[in-house]
């Protein structure tokens, strides 16, 4: 493609950022790195799950979670840990302790829903205050397996999984983590909808147990109702545990290619012109069709005004709802230089915590598929 070098003014402001996304430490050659995968089969052995339609929430989250690890282990750059591979009785903070004893750089958990109702479709929750009943009864009901856990009061320091105050402290563990677990959560009920065309209730925050006891990007995931008589059936069927298995693995591959994307792009090497304390960089223009490329700063339950003394005298801001979580961006662009330069003033204020986000048609997309969209230059 036929570069043009034009130049951007890059006006620089501090930004406060609530909940930030955390850099793994990678050195040069850590591209031949395993990447590693904690898959957690919810519930087993004396702990069958829910058995919505006389279906085993335990048989069926195992099945899955063994179609994914078994896919993930025949790629080179992987390695899967398991909680359990068989129908094995697991007490949760023994999941998070295997998770990380390994050095997990990803912790899934699958499981199936129920209700009363004929209520349908997927969900996938990352760690965080349930904004509503229904979330925090979705994990009350996960959490209750800790009863069954011999001297569970000491092992999670007196959590009671009835009360709603006790999971207020669950979630300060995780915040760090929030955006990436947030990232994956969309990857995978995006995959969901798209490629499946299951319902999708969308990406949610509640406090399960099991996600508290980790140390790395986690999420957990609701595969469907097995009550509900069409939904059940599908995810006790191998055609529907076969299928949930294979999005999984997309959503988890192009997430690490994502990662991959940001940690190790070479940035471009470009003059600064200093003008009245402006730095003005010439960057290199790399536009890519129908592709808006933006820095995410910030993202967190609070509903913000975009206005620039919100975000200490930061412009070009805008914020995407998804589920109960607002995401706040800065920039928008197709050119991937300059959005990189933008990034990289961000890190040079202090602003580890952003990243680079793509955007086609309005859905974010991994980064990776983005930068394999043909370029055109004007």
């Amino acid at each position: 493609m036929k570069k043009k070098i034009i130049y951007s003014i890059v006006s620089v402001a501090l930004i406060m950022v609530s909940s930030g996304f955390a850099l793994m430490s990678r050195t040069s050659d850590s591209n031949t790195e395993k990447f590693i995968v904690a898959l957690d089969a919810g519930h087993g052995g004396d702990d069958p799950g829910n058995r919505g339609n006389g279906y085993k929430e335990k048989d069926i989250a195992l099945k899955v979670v063994l179609a994914v690890g078994a896919a993930l282990e025949k790629d080179d750059r992987f390695k899967v840990v398991y909680t359990r591979k068989t129908d094995k009785f697991i007490e949760l903070h023994e999941r998070g302790r295997i998770a990380n004893k390994a050095k997990a750089d990803l912790f899934v958990s699958i499981h199936c829903n129920s209700h009363r109702s004929q209520a349908y479709g997927t969900e996938t929750f990352v760690l965080g205050l349930h904004a509503n009943d229904e979330n925090f009864n979705v994990a009350k009901k996960e959490n209750s397996v800790i009863l069954m856990e011999d001297n569970y009061e000491a092992n999670y320091d007196g959590f009671d999984p009835n009360s709603p105050e006790s999971i207020i402290g669950l979630t300060l563990m995780q915040e760090e983590y929030l955006d990436q677990s947030l990232i994956l959560a969309s990857y995978i009920e995006k995959r969901f909808t798209n490629t499946l065309k299951r319902k999708s209730r969308g990406v949610k925050q509640a406090g399960f147990v099991v996600l508290h006891q980790t140390y790395m990007p986690s999420v957990l995931v609701e595969l469907g109702f097995l009550t509900n008589d069409k939904e059940g059936k599908y995810l006790n069927s191998k055609k529907g545990q076969d299928d949930m298995a294979k999005s999984i693995i997309k959503s988890i591959v192009d997430y690490k290619d994502s990662l991959d994307e940001t940690y190790y792009v070479p940035e471009p090497k470009t003059p600064e012109v200093v003008t009245n304390d402006t730095i003005v960089k010439a960057v290199d223009e790399e536009l890519y069709d129908g592709i808006t490329f933006k820095v995410q700063i910030e993202a967190g339950s609070n509903d913000v005004v975009l206005d620039p003394k919100n975000f200490n005298g930061l412009d070009q801001l805008s914020k995407i709802q998804f589920g109960e979580v607002y995401k706040y961006y800065f920039g928008n662009t197709p050119n991937y230089n300059l959005i990189k330069e933008l990034k990289d003033v961000a890190v040079a204020k202090g602003y580890t915590s952003c990243f680079v986000v793509a955007f086609k048609d309005n859905e974010i997309i991994p980064l990776s598929e983005a930068l394999k969209t043909n370029t055109s230059s004007n």
